[in-house]
């Protein structure tokens, strides 16, 4: 009886073993089978993963819009132009991404011979041929439409993005801040001394670029003061460097500019402007940073009030563009186009601008 309970149990023994060495057997089997299925179906494994990738990043591409690159009819030439001195940040910044990415296409800056650099220059030098666009900060004038006119051509704005136009005075002045009818006043001569507007018994130095070489305007073109004469006690510089280095030596000085050029500014402090002295509105974002504390910190642009236009005065930056159907329309129009691009208009507000778009 002992002797066949051992034969059995011998027996199960042997049949668990054959058992467990077959199931590992399958095991192994399966692997290797696997693992050959694996290697050769890695091509494509690895090719269709680059495909979902590749399609990913197409997705990623076509979201980010309209760029440089795919602007159309961009001329293969050299060209010249200039203008306004506020935008020196968009020549440096956006000019240079725009012929890195369009090789074909090159930009000249070109200062005027006579005269200083700014709107008014560039336009007229557009006008004489010496341009083949220009770049402004301020709307065209009746007078050079007519000009344009007579030598068989018209000029056209073409809006690309938006700046303030900010006033500045001496970082010493108290003077919270003025209505835009103060600041023509001031400017036409009827407000000389600061105590007429709140201020200190302290006459008013303005300072400004000669009107026919302006970069900006605080007379709109539909004023009724458009065209009057500035006051006799308004003194002429050269350019806003020149009137950031006397305001920080002339307690009663006054200037306005470019608000991308003047905010940022450590010798010179940025009035709150409104069209009424109950809505005055900084051009530089609040708190103001004191003139101490620049150039460890500097006043940023209040691009919100500019955006939603409650800022009151708005500068449009625009490419001016001769309508002659030749070579200067052309690269006006791509020149334009190219910054009225996701791409440009985003380049725009990185050079301190706020974009139209």
């Amino acid at each position: 009886m002992d002797n066949t309970n051992q034969k059995k149990a011998l027996i199960n023994s042997e049949i668990a073993l054959f058992l467990r060495g077959l199931i590992i057997g399958k095991v192994l089997t399966l692997m290797v089978i696997g693992g050959l299925l694996w290697w050769l179906l890695k091509p494509n494994l690895l090719s269709r993963s680059n495909v979902d990738s590749s399609n990913q990043s197409s997705n990623i591409i076509s979201s980010t819009g309209s760029t440089f690159q795919t602007v159309a009819d961009v001329p293969n030439a050299s060209f010249n132009y200039g203008g306004s001195t506020a935008w020196a940040s968009i020549r440096q910044l956006v000019d240079s991404q725009i012929q890195s990415v369009r090789p074909e296409l090159q930009l000249r800056y070109v200062d005027p011979v006579n005269g200083s650099p700014g709107s008014s220059s560039g336009i007229r030098m557009l006008l004489d041929g010496k341009l083949d666009f220009a770049q402004s900060s301020r709307p065209l004038t009746d007078e050079e439409q007519a000009i344009a006119k007579e030598r068989g051509f018209t000029l056209k704005e073409h809006p690309v993005g938006k700046d303030g136009i900010a006033v500045v005075v001496n970082p010493s002045l108290k003077v919270s801040g003025l209505t835009v009818d103060q600041l023509q006043q001031i400017y036409l001569g009827k407000i000389t001394n600061w105590n007429q507007i709140g201020g200190p018994n302290l006459p008013i130095t303005p300072l400004s670029q000669r009107p026919e070489d302006a970069d900006t305007v605080i007379f709109s073109s539909n004023s009724e003061l458009k065209g009057q004469a500035l006051g006799s006690n308004v003194q002429y510089v050269y350019s806003t460097t020149e009137a950031v280095r006397q305001l920080s030596k002339t307690p009663g000085g006054v200037y306005y500019a470019s608000a991308r050029s003047v905010v940022f500014q450590c010798s010179v402090k940025a009035l709150p402007l409104g069209r009424t002295s109950g809505q005055i509105i900084p051009p530089y974002r609040e708190p103001m940073v004191s003139p101490e504390q620049c150039p460890r910190r500097r006043n940023q642009l209040n691009t919100q009030a500019i955006k939603n236009g409650s800022y009151p005065i708005i500068a449009n930056l625009s490419v001016i563009i001769k309508q002659n159907k030749g070579r200067e329309q052309q690269i006006g129009d791509a020149y334009a186009n190219l910054l009225l691009t996701d791409q440009g208009q985003k380049a725009i507000q990185q050079a301190g601008f706020v974009g139209v778009q």
